[in-house]
């Protein structure tokens, strides 16, 4: 790291050298609206310095700009978290930096740090970053006096209480450059002739022994779990669980702390260690243990091995391979893979190891922590499709994070899939899937090389099944990214919603529009509304519009930046314009407009969401002068429009206090097929928005998929005081993953029959050419009356997609008759 006049070295001015200059000691606080911009290169978090009564949020983010000339990384303000929460503060876009201030660290000599307090987003590609050829080589910003301190010049926090970082979506991943992976193992010569085995190791707890060294082989090993919270004198608080085994049986050891970014990522499966000053202590019971009777070993459960970096120091010796002697006695790794025709004979929640041809991968999303007392967490994962061959149904798989970031963001379909202990879920009337455990390690096409499961025989039955496939032929079955949700809630709701626990738990209308406020990016979130059906209308296909030019507003609360080339723009039936058209813009104020919305910093932090005040609501179209070619929304006449309301819902309309208008359909929620050409945009697509920009990070865009159309739904709460439009996508062909496992029994195609099962039926299948054909939108909203006033339950998928894109999606539609729902 370079001080500031090593920018200057370089004959170019730069913004954020002079910015600094300006930052002196007589004036810690600059405000200015002529800001040039700078691109955003990294966006990292860590655990937030807690103060006294104004903690508002767990984390705390520094970001790292460039101006072209040099880097500064700097602290993002905790009223700007929101941005980031949300995606709107990313990597690889410009902002305008428009108050900042200097602050020292009052604790600490030679320690100080920019800190921004507003800033504009622009929306659009970055217009720095093309004319970079190398960010890495650019010279970090440091004020004059502070070139020395090391602080400044490691990848670590600001804040200088913390030590790393975490990774920007989870806790789980490992972050930064303290990570060490890859090792040589060691060559040294062991004596092992004053081992001791696991067998005794109890004996020598109960009398406190000193233990002799052990000589042992990993057979399973857990993700990484981050123990931080505020107040724990903790510098790298991490745990890590492993099963290791020697010839008398199996226990578990545990990694500990600072030992976990120097080890964790070079012990794996098959690793052989010596350890020597290890502790041990008792068990402990509340924590989950992979299933491990296929082994066919003991299994000592009252005590575990700790290896920690201190009283005493463990040490810990990596055995190279070729130094494994086989008079050691170490057990083989041994696994249970199954084929996908024997799932069905599994009982629920065993364990298994399956291999899979990957044919589908959904977009990455994240789910909350349920229960966690500390600083809020959430995990991330996908659903995934694998065939094996074996069956005409495909494994589908829950997977989430298991700390090898490397390998979660790069599954793509046509990639050979390994994912070792996962559990059997069972679902009702439909097809059973997998999910991971905590002991779940995945592997694809380029890592499989010197796994021990290379030579288990399903593995090699299954590498020749696949010399018998045809790659153009198996790309047609493929698809990347869009909504997908499994399993399905249930045909009949037998469970009370109002538990918190249940699958999709029955919410106030009040507290669905705090639950929309408050979803972050990617956050997936499943909830039950009761109330009625008043309006349904049909929305075709829509066009995508080219990319923006670069715009921005300033914001310190919350910024609202549409991705438009990725946005779905409804416009109603028939389409009269060569344009993009966007007939619901003109009486939505729009989720889906260009324009950035600037709301002040007094205001919440939380998101807005768009609303419509009842008396100003309108559904009729305003007809556009024909010579405003140059506005972007065109509406049609109301006569073209299909759709129906309820009788009652103009009368309704009146009273509505407010009316959530999020029934937009997302090209982000739409899959589409993978092809080859195509799979570096469609893996960053359907990742989380990384941490680091890189150049490889691609700017194209990707081409939109044709929709067949959707149903906009206006579900008006039981107290009629909040209203919310959802989109209804039908599934309407056998070739959309969402077909999978879906029930399809046979319905009548009425409006109800199709909320409640999710599909047109029958579905066209064009794998065998059906010539079924789907009934008509006109034909289904026809029998849309059978709604009025009809008491309903509607589960309902939330999906936050970045910037102001709130996917809510109507997934299931019960009424409260029947005994469909079971009341209190």
């Amino acid at each position: 790291m370079e001080d500031n006049s090593s920018c200057s070295s370089t004959g170019q001015a730069s913004f954020l050298q002079r910015t600094l200059e300006c930052l002196s000691s007589s004036r810690l606080k600059l405000q200015t609206e002529e800001a040039a911009p700078v691109a955003v290169t990294a966006l990292q978090r860590y655990l937030c310095e807690q103060a006294e009564g104004q903690q508002t949020d767990s984390y705390s983010y520094d970001v790292t700009v460039t101006d072209g000339v040099c880097r500064a990384k700097c602290f993002v303000h905790p009223s700007l978290n929101h941005l980031v929460h949300t995606n709107i503060l990313r990597t690889g876009v410009d902002i305008y930096i428009t108050q900042g201030s200097f602050v020292y660290n009052e604790r600490r000599l030679g320690h100080g740090y920019i800190c921004i307090e507003k800033l504009r987003c622009a929306a659009g590609r970055s217009a720095v970053l093309p004319r970079i050829k190398d960010v890495s080589s650019l010279p970090m910003l440091v004020k004059h006096g502070m070139e020395r301190s090391v602080l400044l010049q490691s990848d670590v926090p600001l804040q200088v209480s913390r030590k790393h970082y975490l990774s920007l979506w989870n806790n789980d991943d490992p972050e930064g450059d303290i990570w060490i992976s890859g090792g040589p193992p060691s060559d040294a010569v062991l004596d092992v002739s004053k081992i001791t085995l696991l067998h005794s190791l109890e004996s020598c707890f109960r009398n406190t022994w000193k233990p002799l060294p052990l000589l042992v082989k990993i057979i399973h090993k857990s993700r990484l779990r981050y123990y931080g919270k505020f107040g724990l004198k903790i510098d790298y608080p991490y745990q890590a669980y492993f099963e290791v085994a020697d010839q008398s049986g199996t226990m578990s050891l545990v990694l500990w702390n600072e030992l976990c970014p120097e080890f964790y990522q070079r012990l794996n499966v098959g690793t052989v260690l010596y350890l020597q000053s290890y502790t041990l202590k008792q068990s402990y019971s509340n924590r989950s243990h992979p299933q491990m009777d296929h082994h066919r070993m003991k299994t000592f459960n009252s005590i575990e091995i700790c290896l920690n970096p201190r009283n005493p120091t463990s040490v810990i010796t990596v055995v190279s391979p070729k130094s494994v002697l086989p008079q050691w006695g170490l057990p083989e790794v041994s696994y249970q893979f199954i084929t996908r025709s024997e799932l069905e004979k599994l009982s629920n929640n065993s364990a298994c190891d399956v291999i899979g041809l990957v044919t589908f991968v959904g977009r990455v999303e994240r789910v909350k922590s349920k229960g966690n007392k500390g600083p809020e967490k959430y995990w991330t994962y996908r659903w995934i499709h694998a065939v094996d061959g074996t069956s005409d149904q495909p494994f589908i798989l829950e997977v989430f994070s298991s700390s090898q970031p490397e390998i979660f963001s790069r599954i793509c379909p046509m990639t050979y899939l390994v994912c070792t202990q996962m559990r059997v879920c069972k679902v009702e009337n439909s097809l059973p899937y997998l999910t991971s455990s905590c002991e779940t390690e995945t592997f694809i096409t380029g890592y499989h090389k010197g796994q021990p499961y290379v030579s288990d025989p399903k593995v090699k039955s299954f590498i020749q099944w696949t010399k018998t496939l045809k790659d153009n032929v198996v790309l047609q079955k493929t698809a990347v990214g869009g909504h997908y949700c499994y399993p399905r809630p249930p045909q009949k709701c037998t469970q009370s919603m109002s538990d918190p626990s249940a699958q999709a738990p029955l919410v106030a209308a009040a507290d669905l529009k705090r639950e929309l406020e408050t979803l972050q990016y990617r956050e997936h979130k499943r909830l039950a509304i009761q109330g009625q059906i008043t309006a349904v209308r049909y929305m075709k296909s829509p066009k995508t519009t080219e990319p923006q030019q670069t715009q921005e507003k300033e914001s310190t609360g919350v910024l609202q930046v549409p991705d438009v080339s990725s946005d779905v723009h409804e416009r109603a039936v028939p389409d009269t314009h060569n344009h993009p058209s966007t007939a619901e813009q003109t009486s939505e104020a729009s989720l889906t407009s260009p324009s950035v919305e600037e709301i002040s910093a007094s205001r919440s932090k939380r998101r807005r969401i768009q609303t419509r005040r009842a008396g100003l609501e309108t559904t009729e179209q305003e007809e556009k002068d024909s010579d405003s070619e140059s506005e972007e929304a065109h509406s049609v006449e109301d006569s073209h429009v299909l759709s129906w309301e309820s009788s009652s819902w103009p009368e309704q309309l009146h009273e509505v206090k407010e009316h959530l208008c999020q029934g937009a359909l997302y090209q982000d929620s739409i899959s589409r097929r993978f092809t080859f050409d195509e799979k570096d945009v469609l893996l960053q697509w359907g990742n989380l928005q990384p941490t680091r920009w890189a150049p490889e990070q691609t700017t194209d865009t990707i081409p939109p998929v044709v929709c067949q159309g959707y149903y906009r739904v206006t579900i008006l709460g039981i107290n009629m005081q909040i209203a919310i439009d959802a989109a209804f996508f039908p599934v309407v062909s056998t070739d959309e993953p969402r077909a999978v496992g879906l029930p399809q029994d046979p319905h009548g195609n009425t409006m109800l029959s199709c909320l409640s099962s999710g599909f047109l039926c029958p579905l066209s299948d064009p794998v065998n050419h059906s010539e079924t054909a789907l009934p008509e939108p006109e034909d289904i909203l026809e029998t849309a009356c059978e709604l009025e006033d009809m008491h309903v339950v509607c589960i309902l998928d939330l999906c936050h997609l970045g910037g102001d894109k709130v996917e809510v999606l109507m997934n299931k539609v019960y009424r409260v008759t029947d005994n469909e729902v079971q009341p209190n």
